[in-house]
């Protein structure tokens, strides 16, 4: 019996103003679907998301959740800003059943959040965690995920990864982290020229997928062509004489010129060059024995490396074990406390920041780029600001737009035409990947392989670190870090197939002041919930043993002519005795993980 959707969108609808965003989207979202929601930078893929989720009304038709199940949307910006803790954040995401408060210790322990800490007074990173700890607390049957790796380190990217494959409901994750969308996602859902595209295989097949729409639409152009011509010779033999009917068909002809070229009207791909200034000399940069420590805290020990011109190299690890301290370091806008770092002569450095601190507000996009002048200085070379816009896919109008206006992968796209209008021989990004989409992203990495600069890469990314990066700087924990050959996968092969974070214990441990933040912890389970525990086993053993003696009756052909009493008696029990197995399966479950958790 096939099972019920969870839900279900009929005919969904959005406008900005007089331009649909997409029209006509109709589709179910099943108990076990795993989907990825792919598309471009303002195809509308979060504003369908939130209408999934409740947190946008559609312009036009409906949303409908099977009555019963729970969906939950993680926003690209989680607002915590009304809770005085973390701890009051994620109880306010708990059922009201306080034997579940153990649940948040769990989370907390995994995601390393400190309860007592104020959500305000923490990174990007950290109110993403909270953000996720929140979702998984609600208990839901379907999630929905924005852009959920955004500001979030390797460690607990592959825990957001081994949780979705574990996860045994459904979700819809968008996200620029190719590898993540690669393991989690089974079927690929494409937003596209206002269309929705369902393909039944992963985003690993996403490309052939594609092609195999756009050919599809050619041959369907080419039909239309062939019809338009039609109507069109049909008409010039004499409007006049059926002047009603073909009036009609005028009306007609227009409708279809105006569906085919919305099916060919170019949706824009971002036109990136690069230019560097004079070579930097043989070695940019070289580093020898450095060491930077703040009070008891060493961020780095003894540390040397030898970067040459052109070369691309990545530092990874997790947040907050001192990647951007090293980068200070290495370009010298930080001293270090011992060793000392020697640049080439003609060093030309642009650094593109993960926060987009240079991106004001209130200036407009002409102002970011241009100094609020006609024509923007493209290495050495005047253009005018419209022109260069548009290679970043801008339209004209927004030249006098505000920053504030713009969308996150809007931001992104702006900082890299600021970066990229430099003559610079040492290019600096930090976390490139946020926001922008995975066109933009495949393109950004065919420049970066390929541009003459040498390339300082902070990222989380790990398709694009491998993609991209010559050598990759990891640390080993106290102060050390070191070089590997090669993208992410190398470093992994190098490193033993795990990263050395993931096996620290300092990485998993639960804060102290966590557990006081709740409520006093206890050791052991109380003793009601001990003894439920260890006489569930016998009782689910019992309920197995009733429902196989059914099941063993009902086998039989020849029961219902024989007896049709047993037999309807037999139909009647066995779906009760199925649910109280389910309902006392997931009470073990519960009370063990509440002991594990109090053991810890």
């Amino acid at each position: 019996m096939a099972q019920l959707p969870l839900l279900t969108a009929q005919n969904l609808g959005l406008r900005f103003g007089e331009i649909p965003l997409f029209e006509g989207i109709s589709m179910t979202v099943g108990p076990h679907d795993r989907l990825c929601l792919v598309g471009r930078n303002g195809a509308g893929k979060s504003s369908f998301m939130k209408i999934l989720g409740q947190a946008l009304e559609p312009d036009a038709g409906t949303i409908t959740v099977q009555p019963g199940k729970v969906v939950t949307y993680l926003p690209q910006e989680p607002d915590f800003t009304r809770f005085a803790t973390t701890s009051d954040a994620l109880l306010d995401a708990l059922p009201t059943d306080e034997r579940q408060l153990y649940r948040i210790e769990a989370l907390a322990a995994e995601l390393d959040l400190d309860l007592a800490k104020p959500p305000t007074q923490l990174s990007g990173g950290g109110r993403r965690r909270i953000a996720l700890a929140r979702t998984f607390l609600t208990e839901p049957d379907l999630i929905l995920l924005d852009e959920p790796t955004n500001h979030l380190d390797l460690p607990t990217i592959s825990w957001l990864e081994e949780r979705l494959k574990t996860f045994r409901g459904a979700f819809i994750l968008i996200s620029h982290d190719r590898r993540l969308l690669e393991t989690a996602a089974q079927e690929t859902l494409w937003l596209d020229r206002r269309k929705l595209h369902r393909s039944p295989k992963g985003y690993a097949d996403f490309e052939d997928f594609r092609d195999f729409v756009l050919n599809e639409e050619r041959r369907e152009m080419d039909r239309e062509r062939q019809h338009i011509k039609a109507e069109q010779r049909y008409l010039e033999r004499g409007v006049t004489a059926r002047r009603t009917r073909n009036q009609r068909r005028l009306k007609k002809l227009a409708a279809l010129r105006e569906r085919s070229a919305e099916r060919i009207r170019p949706t824009g791909q971002v036109q990136i060059t690069t230019g560097t200034a004079e070579r930097s000399g043989r070695k940019a940069i070289e580093a020898q024995g450095i060491a930077k420590a703040f009070g008891d805290q060493v961020i780095v020990r003894d540390f040397s490396t030898r970067i040459l011109s052109g070369d691309k190299m990545a530092l990874i690890g997790p947040n907050g074990v001192g990647k951007t301290t090293l980068i200070k370091m290495l370009l010298g806008e930080l001293t270090p406390d011992a060793g000392e770092v020697k640049h080439g002569a003609r060093l030309e450095t642009v650094y593109v920041d993960q926060n987009r601190e240079t991106l004001k507000e209130d200036l407009t996009l002409q102002d970011v780029l241009a100094g609020g002048n006609d024509y923007v200085d493209v290495r050495g070379e005047k253009r005018h600001i419209t022109s260069y816009l548009k290679d970043f896919l801008f339209e004209p109008a927004q030249m006098r737009s505000p920053v504030s206006s713009l969308s996150g992968g809007e931001r992104g796209r702006l900082l890299l035409a600021k970066a990229f209008a430099k003559a610079a021989n040492m290019l600096v990004l930090d976390e490139p990947p946020n926001d922008l989409d995975l066109d933009t992203l495949t393109l950004l990495e065919d420049v970066l392989a390929d541009m003459d600069a040498t390339l300082l890469l902070v990222s989380h990314d790990r398709d694009f670190i491998d993609q991209v990066s010559s050598s990759t700087i990891a640390p080993m924990g106290g102060g050390r870090w070191q070089e590997y050959p090669g993208g992410y996968s190398d470093f992994l092969t190098q490193s033993g197939g795990r990263a050395p974070w993931d096996m620290a214990p300092e990485a998993t441990s639960p804060k102290k002041a966590t557990v006081t933040a709740l409520k006093p912890k206890k050791a052991k389970l109380s003793y009601k919930d001990q003894r439920r525990l260890d006489a569930l086993p016998a009782l689910i053993e019992d309920t197995q043993t009733q429902i196989a003696q059914c099941e063993a009756a009902l086998a039989d052909p020849t029961l219902f002519d024989t007896n049709p009493t047993q037999f309807q008696t037999l139909t009647s029990q066995i779906g009760p005795l199925q649910d109280t197995l389910e309902a006392l399966e997931m009470e073990w479950l519960e009370l063990e993980e509440k002991s594990e958790a109090l053991a810890r």
